[in-house]
């Protein structure tokens, strides 16, 4: 018998399936709907985004984020193309390669970026860099909504990330893994900070929001979707039992469950920052936008706190932390970290 492991914050993948979506499955164990996505619930599970995002999209469920995120990309750009992001974007450091594979070579340029962010003159730069046809020619911007560092996107700097892209002639595509704390944090809706201001797809997070697993890709510019569902079925994306990732999402989408489970996690992650930023010896590296708090200490210190049995994540260099707020991250629990962290740090 394996011991439970306690509640940790290296993230929110951690946490558990929300009860009003683990009741969905078990209640759509009883139907014998059709296979490969040809049921009602996932039928109805699009139309639900598409009310959501008020608009007529295209939606395709996905497994997992890499996937949604490289062929969403590849279906924006040929081999031949290149996309600009951050050095910090999960495309360029977490998904292995996958968006240059299944893209058949499209490469990534790097920008440094501002807290975790894309500015308007890093786009220039990178898509003006050179025109000669020795160079992969930039069709795509790659935003991460919230960022990698948990800062957000004002929708006035999405507006003018969208007027460089088009003088440049460049698709926006949005790895929306925290999608719904952004939406949260900035109190807009969802439309305002998509389509509105020119997205053309996003790849929207569930797993992070309560599901067991599955995200979506939506495509506001239905142009750029062509045989998408080729290229999942070709991914080893297009589930059989689709109406098991789907039947989720219905769940997460009525009485605005993913807006209740992604306000307590910007809420728990508010609380930690609150209190850990009085502590000596702490310094809140990053402006807390969304569910994670990134911390600045000295390395011994965080050597100490993780023989305490904490789990963490420290990949942004010595002495950085991050923690990650999840739907059902409890108060309690970080009281107990705080606590320890407090004993160890002052």
């Amino acid at each position: 018998m394996y011991e439970k492991i306690k509640e940790q914050f290296a993230s929110d993948n951690y946490s558990q399936i929300c009860p009003e979506v683990l009741d969905k499955i078990v209640s759509l164990n009883g139907d014998n709907a059709q296979a490969y996505g040809d049921d009602y619930y996932t039928k109805y599970a699009a139309d639900k985004l598409r009310e959501l995002f008020e608009c007529d999209c295209e939606v395709f469920f996905v497994f997992n984020g890499t996937a949604a995120n490289s062929l969403s990309l590849a279906s924006l750009c040929n081999s031949y193309h290149s996309i600009i992001c951050t050095e910090v974007a999960h495309i360029e450091t977490d998904e292995c390669g996958a968006p240059e594979f299944f893209s058949n070579g499209s490469k990534l340029l790097l920008a440094k970026g501002k807290n975790g962010k894309l500015r308007p003159c890093d786009i220039e730069e990178l898509a003006n860099k050179r025109s000669d046809i020795h160079y992969p020619k930039p069709k795509v911007v790659s935003l991460t909504q919230a960022t990698e560092l948990g800062t957000v996107y004002t929708i006035e700097e999405l507006k003018a990330i969208k007027k460089v892209a088009v003088k440049n002639n460049l698709h926006i595509h949005m790895d929306g893994a925290r999608f719904s704390n952004a939406l949260v944090s900035l109190n807009v809706s969802p439309a305002e900070l998509t389509w509105k201001v020119g997205i053309d797809v996003l790849c929207f997070s569930g797993t992070k929001n309560g599901l067991a697993l599955g995200e979506v890709v939506i495509f506001f510019n239905k142009k750029l979707c062509k045989d998408f569902d080729y290229r999942c079925k070709q991914a080893g994306q297009l589930a059989s039992k689709m109406k098991f990732i789907s039947v989720q999402w219905i769940a997460l989408l009525e009485n605005n469950l993913w807006k209740k489970n992604a306000s307590h996690a910007n809420r728990m992650a508010k609380y930690f920052e609150q209190e850990v930023k009085q502590m000596k010896n702490i310094k809140i590296k990053c402006k807390v936008q969304a569910n994670s708090v990134f911390i600045q200490t000295d390395e011994q210190l965080l050597d100490e706190l993780k023989s305490k049995n904490w789990i963490f994540y420290s990949f942004i260099g010595a002495g950085g932390a991050r923690f990650v707020f999840s739907w059902n991250s409890s108060k309690e629990r970080i009281d107990e970290l705080l606590k320890d962290i407090k004993r160890i740090f002052t």
